[in-house]
This record gives C-alpha cells, structure tokens and sequence, in this order.
C-alpha cells in the first residue's frame, strides 16, 4: 500500500450531531416501554464522523457543516478543533439548535432518530466560500444526511475543478442520478441498497457500476465488482461488538488509500480495517484509528 509523506486534502461537507446512546435489553416494540441499562453521550453526525477519522488517519482536514449557538454546538467545536479539523467553515445560527440522534442499543441490535435542526441551516453560499479550498483539495467526501441541492451543489462544484468526490450514500435515499454518476466511488449498506437503487437487485448494480459502488453488511464484509468479477473482502475480529460507526469508519479507511492513488483491493482493504476498530469501542468517533494502530 503506497502513503506518501505529504497530507491529502479533503474537504467533508455534512452532518454533526450530540448522541445520546441508550443501551437495553431489548429494542421496544410499537406502544412498549423498556428500562435502559444505561445512557451516554458521544460525538456523532456522519460528516462530523469522516472529518475526525479522516484527520486521525493523517488528512489535513476542512470541514462545512452547520452548529447551533448553544452548548452542544461548542462542545461540537471543541472536539473537531482538538482532532485537528479546520471549522473556519462551520457556520453557527441561531436559526435552530445543534443536530441531535437518539440512539437505543442492545448487544446485537440498534435504533437511530436524528434531529437534523442546525444541519438544515447549512447553505450552498458557504460550499462557495470554501470554493478555493475545495479547488487545491485532493478530495471531496459526502454523505446524505444533508440535502440534495447541497450535495448536487458540492459534487458539480469539486467536478468543476477536476476533484475526487466520495459519496458515502447513508441514511439511504433516492439521490439525483447526477450525483451518483459524478462521484468516483459510492459506498452504501447492503440492507439500504434498494431505498438508493430501487428495484435492482445486488448483483446487476454493483456489475451496474464496476469499480465504483462498494456494499458492506455487519459482518464487516464488502463487495464490488472490478470489471470482470465480483470482488468480496472481509475483516471480522472475534471481538467485534459494535455496529455504530463502522460505515464511516469503512469510508475513511476507504478515502484515505484513494487520495493515496492506491488500487482498489488496498483501498477496500484498509476500510475494512478502519471499521474493524471502530467495532471495538462504544460511539461513533471513540474508536476511530490512527494510521500506525493499521500497519
């Protein structure tokens, strides 16, 4: 695998959020009230999460996204100025307050509502302002928990320029085709496939898009087809325990080997191991790596 001295530059635009995590026995049925076992709060947002594994893994990292002026949206500011990503992006309103997701656990299984709020502030004018980062920039990363306009925006913006565009396509939806035919590599769930793909089943859309769609499930796994053959990887620890994060942990892992000009076995190699970490403790960006915890 080739990594060069010098830091990729990579722009995230996306999400930031304050998780609260509660962890049950079980998950409640409709109408039906469990006791928690516990509850925490972590850093999350699936922007927020790339941009501090990506810097963890050795990027020079600038981040758009959107905060409230309250104590969570400081506290949001904080930790990405402490993970060394650059915030002179990040625009505070006092439109709305600060993202939020509630999250309940069990050993094996999750539930997510997230409460967009301050996310929903974030305006094309400020991709714009960032217009000279993004042209010097070795890649672009997004992911769907902002609005299509902006990712449109984003995507024809870093293309306009001759850059890399990564689309992790999560929480799944139906996506203007202009934005999965613009991105170098789409990353998606497997159990989400058919909410951006409709009714194509796994085989003919991944053949569909060769070399550019990557599918991972929760055993770690992720598959591709490289033009000739379908490709399957995998990177499972006994010890895997949680689930939430690992797409963004893959998508780092993923990224930061691309930006490298590495193939794309390494590249889906690397993502697997980044996920595999993030497997090992509880919150999104707690076990997000760095570099030399993977060679």
């Amino acid at each position: 695998m080739k990594f060069s001295k010098s830091q990729p530059k990579v722009i995230v635009i996306g999400s930031c959020t304050i998780d609260q995590m509660v962890t049950a026995d079980r998950l409640p049925k409709p109408n039906e009230f469990v006791s928690a076992r516990k509850s925490e709060y972590f850093f999350g947002g699936k922007g927020a999460n790339q941009a501090v594994g990506m810097s963890r893994l050795g990027a020079q990292v600038y981040f758009i996204g959107c905060v409230g002026m309250d104590p969570a949206g400081q506290q949001i500011m904080r930790n990405l100025v402490k993970e060394n990503v650059n915030v002179g992006f990040v625009t505070e309103t006092d439109q709305e307050t600060t993202g939020s997701a509630f999250i309940t656990k069990t050993d094996h299984d999750y539930s997510v509502v997230v409460i967009p709020a301050a996310n929903q502030c974030l305006t094309t004018q400020k991709i714009d302002a960032a217009e000279k980062y993004i042209r010097e920039s070795d890649l672009l990363l997004v992911q769907l928990e902002i609005s299509d306009e902006l990712l449109k925006h984003a995507v024809l913006k870093a293309k306009l320029h001759h850059k890399t565009v990564g689309l992790y396509a999560s929480p799944a939806r139906k996506v203007d085709q202009i934005i999965l035919d613009q991105a170098d590599f789409i990353i998606v769930r497997s159990n989400e496939l058919s909410l951006l793909f409709e009714d194509e089943d796994l085989e003919t859309v991944v053949k569909k898009f060769s070399n550019k769609l990557f599918v991972r499930d929760e055993t770690n796994s992720t598959v591709y087809h490289d033009g000739n053959e379908m490709k399957y990887q995998r990177e499972e620890s006994e010890t895997m325990k949680y689930q939430i994060g690992m797409g963004d942990g893959f998508t780092c892992g993923f990224a930061y080997a691309f930006a490298r000009g590495n193939d794309l076995k390494d590249c889906v190699n690397l993502g697997n191991k980044v996920s595999a970490k993030v497997s090992l403790k509880n919150g999104a960006q707690t076990g997000l790596p760095q570099l030399k915890e993977l060679l």
